[in-house]
């Protein structure tokens, strides 16, 4: 994989504009009972037109056979190694709701979670539970105090919050406590270095605390941590690229990458279409975009393949509006694959579109897995994506004499 640094003097600013739309969870698998894949079942005429005047191929966002998170999934797509620049989740999640992170905090990702009589996790989601249930839990939680160590809990969204570490010593080299599974019993925090073993124990405190306050919920009866993470240090997206880069994203772990990577953070509102109405209202400011989609990975981590189906259907009657501002480069991606036959992540290649003036029909009947490994652009690693779109708006000059 190459370092976008690297090619920093390759990069050109013109006042050519590129809009990325990055749907989470874009890949799926076919379902045992038809054979078809989401993409493949999905109504979808204006995204199969778009295929057919588009280059079309599949990415592998971090290598074949790894399974991404959404952190390194995003990240690559902006051009980033991911195995060179890792943003941990708690961190992403901070910034998304615009806490003040200083260096030396610690962040972490929080789920509430649904632990059975047996002790064994029965839902990792705690039924998805609204915000307006969920914040009164974090002003609950955010009164357990811990020794040495100043710890605040914010929600974030729907099951979803953040952990906000501060202190002497404080260490981000702590082991998650969610098995990401179904089925197991809750991790218990381990140091993961010496000098991580006060922070470590300061969270198994916050555990147990926690299951003690929440024991007479019925479903958010206990917390799952992850992602303890301080402040990354990441080439930004606007100085290497000489770029304008703008993130519009509903959800505030998105918007926390977008701000890592250097770009302008929008104020949006909850629905994809506010996102779009959002990027009709600043189109003129900026010279890159990138816009979120969320709807069909929830589905799809549901194992919710109808859901899936749905959503990329909905996402279909806007892809007009998107094209009706007539960008030089339009890219539909995705971060990672989140087949419903697996309710979770996967590590199959993602599918990948790029529509520029330099690119003609190449026989990709519709946008699915299955075509797109027939697309001219075959199968890149997804932090290339970024030169492909650079190179199509104008943006990236010959390297060498």
């Amino acid at each position: 994989m190459i370092d976008i640094e690297e090619l920093r003097d390759c990069f050109i600013s013109t006042p050519s504009k590129i809009v990325m739309l990055l749907v989470d969870g874009l890949g799926g698998l076919a379902h045992p009972d038809t054979g078809r894949s989401e993409l493949e079942t999905a109504h979808i005429p204006n995204l199969d037109r778009l295929a057919r005047e588009s280059a079309c191929g599949l990415t592998t966002p971090v290598l074949p056979g790894v399974i991404p998170g959404s952190g390194p999934g995003h990240l690559a797509l902006f051009g980033y190694d991911p195995l060179k620049y890792s943003v941990g989740r708690g961190v992403m999640e901070a910034l998304g709701i615009e806490l003040e992170i200083q260096s030396g905090d610690v962040a972490a990702r929080g789920n509430f979670a649904t632990l059975s009589s047996s002790g064994l996790i029965s839902d990792r989601r705690a039924g998805r539970i609204p915000s307006k249930v969920s914040a009164p839990l974090c002003r609950m939680l955010d009164q357990i105090e811990l020794n040495g160590i100043s710890s605040k809990v914010y929600p974030v969204h729907d099951h979803r919050f953040v952990l906000h570490l501060r202190g002497d010593d404080v260490s981000d080299k702590v082991s998650r406590t969610d098995p990401q599974q179904i089925g197991a019993f809750p991790r218990e925090a381990v140091a993961l270095a010496p000098e991580a073993e006060k922070t470590a124990k300061a969270i198994r405190t916050f555990v147990q605390e926690a299951k003690r306050i929440l024991k007479d919920e019925q479903l958010a009866n206990v917390v799952l941590l992850r992602g303890f993470s301080k402040l990354p240090h990441l080439p930004q997206m606007g100085e290497v690229y000489r770029l304008n880069p703008a993130g519009i994203a509903a959800y505030p772990m998105y918007r926390g990458l977008a701000k890592v990577a250097g770009m302008q953070v929008i104020p949006t509102g909850k629905t994809f279409i506010d996102e779009i109405e959002t990027l009709q209202k600043h189109y003129s400011v900026h010279d890159f975009f990138f816009i979120h989609y969320k709807p069909a990975d929830t589905a799809g981590e549901d194992g919710d393949s109808d859901g899936k189906v749905k959503a990329l259907e909905e996402l279909d009657t806007h892809i007009p509006r998107l094209l009706e501002l007539k960008p030089d480069v339009f890219i539909v991606a995705g971060d990672h694959s989140t087949p419903a036959v697996m309710a979770s992540h996967s590590w199959h290649p993602v599918p990948f579109l790029l529509r520029s003036p330099w690119t003609k029909a190449e026989g990709v009947e519709a946008f699915s897995e299955r075509c797109f490994a027939r697309g001219s652009l075959g199968r890149i690693h997804a932090n290339q994506v970024m030169l492909q779109a650079l190179a199509h708006a104008g943006k990236l000059i010959k390297y060498g004499a």
